[in-house]
């Protein structure tokens, strides 16, 4: 698995998954007039924002939440934690971890905002604590991407010895 995803080919796939991904995010909520619950985690926010909400906008959102961010995690997981796998070697089974785990963590935020969407609030004590973890693992996983790529293009452009 880890060769799969340490793959330039795999890579590529992924970056492009992930920025299709994110202009459908943006076209879906711009041509629906809604924000996304994907990063409140105040149970009293949450409220309040789905309160002004309409019902077709969250039907949308369920939609949404449904399809693009079930794909969304495996894109850009995938690709954190490929480029952490590719150029940190010794350490990439360790540095991709976080890009792995948010998968699972972000799969199941989203499950627990369809119930929100959905009327059933009984869930939104596992909202206030998957969606902070979501994003501290989001945000851990995308410095050592970006750690990654700067190893890349370092190595790209040093200069070789004769």
């Amino acid at each position: 698995m880890a060769a799969l995803l340490a793959r330039k080919k795999t890579l590529w796939f992924n970056f492009w998954a992930t920025l299709v991904l994110s202009l459908g995010f943006i076209l879906v909520m711009s041509h629906w007039d809604f924000q996304v619950i994907d990063e409140i985690s105040d149970p009293d926010n949450i409220r309040e924002h789905l309160a002004r909400m309409s019902e077709t906008q969250k039907r949308v959102h369920v939609w949404t939440t449904g399809t693009l961010d079930v794909l969304y995690p495996f894109a850009y997981g995938g690709l954190f934690a490929g480029l952490a796998l590719r150029f940190f070697p010794r350490f990439g089974p360790y540095l991709a971890l976080p890009g792995l785990l948010v998968i699972p963590v972000d799969l199941a935020e989203g499950l627990v905002q369809i119930f929100l969407l959905t009327g059933n609030e009984n869930l939104i004590t596992l909202k206030e604590y998957l969606t902070p973890l979501k994003l501290v693992l989001f945000f851990i996983a995308l410095a050592i991407a970006r750690l990654a790529l700067g190893r890349a293009i370092s190595r790209r452009f040093a200069p070789t010895s004769p």
